[in-house]
């Protein structure tokens, strides 16, 4: 009602020919209004955590806390989309230059806060981006976030009270170290961390990096990805090269092949023994911890 009554004088006042202003007024009624403030993008911050693990970034489920309250998830980076990828009509696909782009530098930003390969122990890594509406709506922000997983077989996020930044560095306890293989039909159902004094099978060595291929010929080429463990068991445990596999078989986990199409190309490898008990870590244990 009220912008009617107004409008309808700034009418009749320019009718009248402006009549004089009263006292102590200028006779504009609108330039001493405060203009509108510009509108303004919505961008998560870094150093946040959240209750709750989410895949797209909703405006309306931003819920950032700080990392000494529960949470299951922490955002160590925030980076922007730009060039030919920040034209494209929505947020990246999985299979996209966008979203390998955003995933390099979130491992990268991973990797240098958590103070080793994030796949070197219990943690998860997502890129999160804007929802389509906010794509839309010209956000081109992505987010990098890690949390706490139960197991190596089990992806269930854990409760924190405390940032993960610098939580592979040393002997962390969420570091993968020793385990003890339960196998069904001959093939490997879960891997059982053990302490490295006890009775176990195998050990992790490491991450190796797989070919820039497609999912099938990576999942086809085993060979290949033997070698490439073999390679980091005969390092980690100080053996030649030549006769690495003849002293240790190899156990490999691989991405999913979502994962891989948005640029994981990590393979986690563990040394593995069937025909004795190891009761010490393998790291340069030299032949005589590996003996043919």
């Amino acid at each position: 009602m009220k912008r009617v009554t107004l409008s309808a004088t700034v009418v009749a006042l320019t009718l009248a020919g402006c009549a004089a202003a009263p006292p102590g007024t200028d006779g504009d009624l609108v330039d001493d209004w405060a203009p509108l403030a510009a509108a303004t993008g919505f961008t998560p911050e870094a150093g946040t955590c959240h209750p709750a693990v989410i895949n797209v970034g909703y405006r309306s489920t931003y819920e950032p806390i700080p990392c000494d309250q529960p949470h299951v998830a922490e955002t160590l980076y925030v980076g922007t989309v730009t060039g030919a990828d920040a034209t494209d009509a929505g947020p990246p696909e999985p299979d996209s230059t966008a979203m390998r782009t955003a995933y390099a530098t979130c491992e990268q930003e991973a990797n240098e806060a958590l103070g080793a390969d994030w796949r070197s122990g219990r943690i998860s890594l997502s890129v999160i981006f804007p929802s389509r509406g906010g794509w839309e709506g010209g956000f081109r922000w992505f987010r990098c976030d890690v949390g706490e997983q139960e197991s190596l077989d089990n992806p269930s996020a854990v409760s924190r009270t405390a940032s993960l930044v610098g939580a592979l560095k040393g002997d962390s306890p969420l570091r993968h170290a020793c385990f003890e293989p339960y196998l069904r039909d001959s093939e490997i159902d879960t891997m059982n961390p053990v302490a490295c004094t006890e009775k176990h099978h195998a050990e992790f060595v490491g991450v190796w990096s797989g070919p820039d291929t497609d999912y099938a010929d990576f999942e086809r080429d085993e060979d290949r990805t033997g070698e490439g463990c073999y390679k980091l068991i005969a390092d980690y445990a100080g053996v030649p090269r030549n006769d690495v596999d003849y002293r240790t078989g190899y156990i490999f986990y691989t991405p999913l092949e979502r994962e891989w199409l948005a640029g994981n190309r990590g393979v986690q490898c563990f040394l593995w023994v069937d025909d004795r008990n190891l009761t010490r870590s393998m790291k340069d244990a030299g032949k005589a911890g590996l003996p043919l």
